[in-house]
């Protein structure tokens, strides 16, 4: 802040070269706040006019509210960068993490060796394999309670538990299944559209909670098929540099916080028949904090699967953990092609495999193209409801 005195030691160059006084200047000129409302008030006015006269040209889109970020980076809320960002450091500086900039152009056309076979990445078209039709719209009778931020799921009163009623269908051929989960749908519109249409209906789909029109979504994958997750945001050991935002769960939270946390993570859609890790490395290390969500998905008759992070973690609960994430070494055709083979290899050693992608273009693109090869390379695609087991 700039005090009068040091203003009156700025201008003295020029009262000097005009050979005014700040008296005589003070008489002639307006008050600068007067200048900036002349200026700018007629404009702000004309722009209000606009806007209500022709109307919000975006209106009935999904949308997610966030800070301004960098020119063509994909729009995500503070804190879910591990899935949607890259590192980028600068010499003596801290490492920072920034969103990363791939929903404005289509993935590049590359070839990658995927078991053999070439596979040519690019917009792939709209799933064509068979399907068993859309699943039931949610809510499901007796499967819902109203809760301080929305429905909650809890066991019916004849058993029934959303674990099951939720989940796609699936009968096993005999053949090694392999699951795949896409994760981070929900924050950019395009993309999520994308993963429900390009997908077979066997892959599940895992939305973040964040996302505006996040029961729209849902419905929609639904009505395609596809099972679905939903993420709940958990602290990681990078946190306060990587934040899972502000319903996140925390490692040094009380029960009560981080249940309340959880129900509005819950409230926030149905349909979905489990939840899902994003981020977690601290809070998954908590056995205080893993036992008391452990208790409320027994409670409320949910799954839970992880991205590998909690695979020693044991609950007496259905559960999975990933074998694989398709896309956290490099984010390339070629490198997702390499994963899955190790995932087909993974399958025929032990009858079954999880893989988990994010919502890049070019990892729903190789998934929906190895998706098509499946079968005859002698795997059988499944939910990932259908590779759970109690533990």
């Amino acid at each position: 802040m700039v005090s009068k005195k040091s203003r009156l030691k700025f201008d003295a160059p020029a009262d000097l070269a005009t050979g005014k006084t700040e008296k005589a200047r003070g008489s002639k000129l307006p008050p600068s706040p007067l200048i900036f409302v002349a200026i700018v008030g007629p404009i702000l006015l004309i722009g209000g006019l606009l806007i209500g006269f022709l109307g919000d040209p975006h209106a009935g889109e999904p949308r997610v509210h966030m800070p301004v970020l960098p020119k063509n980076a994909a729009p995500a809320p503070a804190g879910w960068a591990e899935a949607l960002s890259k590192v980028r450091t600068t010499p003596g500086a801290k490492t920072k993490t920034e969103p990363m900039e791939l929903f404005t152009e289509p993935p590049k056309v590359v070839r990658v060796s995927v078991g053999g076979q070439a596979a040519l990445a690019g917009p792939p078209p709209s799933w064509s394999g068979p399907t068993s039709g859309p699943l039931q719209p949610a809510p499901i009778a007796g499967l819902f309670a109203s809760g301080p931020s929305g429905s909650l799921p809890i066991i019916a009163a004849d058993g029934r538990t959303s674990s099951k009623a939720y989940a796609r269908p699936f009968k096993s051929d005999g053949r090694p299944k392999i699951a795949l989960i896409v994760r981070g749908l929900g924050l950019n519109p395009r993309i999520t559209q994308q993963a429900i249409d390009a997908l077979p209906p066997e892959t599940t789909l895992s939305f973040v909670p964040y996302a505006d029109g996040l029961q729209t979504w849902v419905n929609i994958a639904r009505a395609k098929g596809h099972e679905v997750l939903l993420e709940v945001p958990m602290e990681p050991l990078d946190y306060p540099d990587n934040d899972p935002g502000p319903q996140g769960l925390m490692s040094a939270s009380t029960p009560a916080e981080n249940a309340k946390r959880l129900e509005w993570v819950m409230g926030r859609t149905t349909g979905y028949f489990g939840l899902t890790n994003y981020l977690g490395s601290k809070f998954i290390g908590s056995d205080e904090g893993m036992n008391a969500l452990f208790d409320v998905l027994r409670q409320r008759g949910l799954a839970f699967i992880d991205d590998g992070t909690a695979f020693t973690r044991v609950g007496d609960v259905q559960r999975a953990s990933a074998d694989r994430v398709l896309d956290g070494q490099q984010l390339s055709a070629d490198s997702i092609g390499k994963q899955m083979e190790g995932l087909e290899l993974a399958a025929k050693q032990n009858g079954q495999a999880l893989g988990v992608g994010n919502a890049y273009p070019v990892t729903i693109d190789q998934l929906a193209r190895w998706s098509r090869e499946a079968s005859a390379r002698g795997f059988q695609l499944a939910p990932a409801s259908a590779v759970m087991t109690r533990r």
